[in-house]
């Protein structure tokens, strides 16, 4: 409540400066009026607790009991309004002044600045819903256990299994016959699939260490020692 005080305290010395540097310097003053309201809810429960703040906190106004409100000594300039209440959501208003007096107000949009959809005036604010400070507890439900991702991919594999083969007729000569041409063309490829040990010994047995290794071949005609020669090399 302090802290709101002081905000206001501020708020009303910055737009007392604003007014009396206007007022010095001849600047037409204008004014900003409008009504919020909350869906079936009286406005005595939730207006004593609201304020109307004008870019900022730089102008306020106060909302009276029956949900209007008027913001004065404004110049002319281009400002966002707000209904700031504690219990309820009041979507902002951008309002254009011109230098002589003439308004429109449009929706905020800080995605597309540019794009204008322009809104009454003077200004209908409805609250959005109740303000949440809190977020809500999750609850544990089926569907959560449903869609775990773990549960669909034993599911979906055991459905295939079970459900598939029922699902086609395997009566069906035609049907088997090209069920068999498909089963031969899959072990026909896992035949011509390189066995992979097979692969990695010839890979890393090849190599440059690989030959220190290989035994020469033996000299035909060369006698050791003791040994007679041979009848061919005579």
């Amino acid at each position: 409540m302090l802290w709101a005080v002081i905000a206001v305290s501020l708020g009303c010395a910055v737009g007392l400066e604003d007014v009396s540097t206007a007022a010095l310097s001849g600047t037409q003053l204008f004014s900003i009026e409008g009504r919020a309201s909350v869906p079936n809810v009286p406005a005595s429960e939730w207006v004593t607790s609201a304020k109307v703040n004008v870019n900022g906190i730089r102008y306020v106004g106060f909302v009276q009991a029956d949900g209007s409100f008027v913001v004065n000594n404004v110049p002319s300039d281009s400002y966002i309004v707000e209904v700031v209440s504690p219990h309820f959501i009041f979507p902002p208003v951008r309002v254009d002044i011109t230098s002589k007096g003439k308004k429109r107000a449009r929706k905020l949009d800080h995605i597309q600045p540019s794009v204008v959809v322009e809104e009454k005036y003077p200004l209908r604010i409805k609250a959005k819903g109740a303000a949440e400070y809190f977020k809500k507890r999750e609850s544990w439900s089926v569907a959560d256990v449903l869609m775990n991702p773990m549960l669909l991919m034993m599911v979906l594999p055991f459905l295939m299994v079970m459900v598939l083969p029922k699902l086609v007729n395997t009566d069906d000569p035609e049907r088997r016959e090209e069920m068999q041409e498909t089963m031969s063309m899959f072990n026909s490829n896992q035949n011509q699939m390189p066995d992979m040990a097979e692969v990695f010994t010839n890979f890393f047995g090849t190599g440059g260490g690989a030959s220190a290794y290989q035994r020469k071949p033996a000299i035909k005609g060369r006698a050791g020692p003791g040994k007679k020669p041979s009848a061919a090399t005579k």
